[in-house]
Parts: structure tokens; C-alpha cells; sequence
């Protein structure tokens, strides 16, 4: 407790989900770190849910954040998203998209890049209207607690994503484990949990503030997933880092598992 990891308040204070949009998901420099990692993550996500078959009625997305780029492939395998997050400045920024707002941010870049990915059998804006259909909430959402969406109630998921959340929510081991197995409440026996997380992180920067990132290491996470009732389908580390001013990870892993039918 003592190393000063990035708190809730401080991030419903201080997290600008613009300043993180702009830093991290601008498709414009072509060769940065950012870009790669984001392309990188783009293709294994198509892989997913579009040629590997994880689908279903229902997938909860935990810890969207500001973003939506993770949901571009699996709009086309799951016939109900729920967007969560903590902080509430991500989730007015979600909605602005999905109400298509002036001001949302212009995911159109990444949106063809993702069609391109799938073959072109659409245009971006009937891909982005897909999936402005297909979130059917935006959701507070808190990993720490055992009942993650608080009061309420959806239907067992299909699916639980997490893309770049658990790391930054979980101040060490223990909290990490114990999230894990706090969504497994959300999902449904058989169901698939698709995490992507930095390695070996213990910080990341949005704007000139500094969020703490559990530095985490493949065989912890391996251990965690396991033991909260998973089996490991797929675990893929992306080599590629963040810029140096950025983050100070060692790579990304992409994690596929699905929950245990019954306890062991």
C-alpha cells in the first residue's frame, strides 16, 4: 500500500479520457509504438471473434474505458454488448459516441481499418452503426467489489473482455485474484474471458499525469486465471512496447480461457 498506486478518486479527479484518446488510439503517425500495439490487438480481436468462435447472445465489456475499438469485431458475434467502467468521465465519453455527438472522438480511422480486417463486407459508418446497436448499456463498473456492476442484474454473459483495465485497477497479486474471480459471478459456465493487459508495467502516462499498472508477469497471470476457474485456451504475448514516455511495459499478453463448467 505503501507505493502510492493510483486510487479510485484520483482517477474519477484526474483521468482525461480525451488526453488518453488522443495519446493512445490516434490513428494519424503511422509508425508510432501506439499504433502498432493497437493494430496488433485489432487483428487478434478479429481472430477471436470472427474466425475463432467466441460468440453468443451476451458479452460484458469491463473496464471500457473512453474506447470502443474493442468491440468492433465482436459486434459481429454477440447480439448484446454492456459497456463498464468506473470512472464517470469514460463513460459520458462512450455515450457521446454512441449518441453521436459533435464532439465524440473520430474512431472512423481504426472503424476502416477493422472493416478492411473482416474483408470489407461493409462500410465504416454501417460497421459503426452495428455497433452503436449493439451496446444496450453503459454500465458503472468495479472489479474490487464481489458484486462488480453493484445492484444490477443481467443474464449470465457469453463473453467477459477486459482489455487494459485489471492492471491499472488492482493495486497488487492478491486484488488481481480476487477480481478475477469476482467477474467470474458475471459469466456463465463454458463462457470465454478475453484479457489483454501491458507485462511487467508499473505506470502509464495520459497527459502529464502518471497512473500506476500492477507490473504483471505471464506466469502470475497464468496462476490468477487458473485459479479463479478458468482454462487457458490461448495465451499470446505481443513483444511490441509502448513509447518509452508513455508506459514502461515489456509487451501485452492476449488471453483466451473459458470458465469451468463446474467448480473444482
Amino acid at each position: 500500500m505503501g507505493s502510492g498506486f493510483t486510487s479510485k478518486d484520483m482517477y474519477l479527479s484526474h483521468f482525461n479520457p480525451r488526453d488518453y484518446l488522443e495519446k493512445y488510439y490516434n490513428f494519424g503517425s503511422r509508425c508510432s509504438a501506439e499504433n502498432q500495439i493497437l493494430r496488433r490487438l485489432l487483428k487478434s480481436l478479429f481472430k477471436t471473434f470472427c474466425l475463432d468462435g467466441v460468440k453468443g447472445d451476451l458479452l460484458i465489456d469491463i473496464g471500457s474505458g473512453p474506447t470502443i475499438y474493442q468491440l468492433l469485431s465482436a459486434c459481429e458475434s454477440f447480439k448484446e454488448i454492456v459497456a463498464t467502467d468506473y470512472t464517470d468521465q469514460n463513460l459520458q465519453e462512450l455515450e457521446k459516441w454512441l449518441k453521436k455527438e459533435p464532439e465524440a472522438f473520430d474512431w472512423s480511422p481504426v472503424v476502416t481499418y477493422v472493416c478492411d480486417l473482416e474483408g470489407n463486407r461493409v462500410k465504416g459508418p454501417e460497421k459503426e452503426e452495428k455497433l452503436r446497436q449493439a451496446v444496450k448499456q453503459v454500465l458503472k463498473c468495479d472489479v474490487t467489489q464481489s458484486q462488480p456492476l453493484g445492484a444490477i442484474s443481467l443474464p449470465p454473459a457469453d463473453c467477459l473482455l477486459s482489455t487494459l483495465c485489471l492492471d491499472a485497477a488492482c493495486p497488487d497479486l492478491p486484488t488481481y485474484r480476487m477480481a478475477l474471480r469476482n467477474l467470474s459471478n458475471l459469466l456463465k459456465p463454458g463462457g470465454f474471458l478475453v484479457v489483454v493487459d501491458a507485462l511487467k508495467s508499473n505506470y502509464y502516462m495520459v497527459g502529464e499525469q502518471r497512473f500506476s499498472s500492477l507490473p504483471l508477469g505471464q506466469e502470475a497471470v497464468k496462476a490468477a486465471v487458473k485459479e479463479a476457474g478458468y482454462v487457458i485456451e490461448q495465451f499470446e504475448v505481443i513483444s511490441q512496447s509502448y513509447s518509452s514516455n508513455m508506459a514502461n511495459n515489456e509487451g501485452l499478453f492476449f488471453l483466451v480461457a473459458r470458465k469451468l463448467s463446474r467448480s473444482m
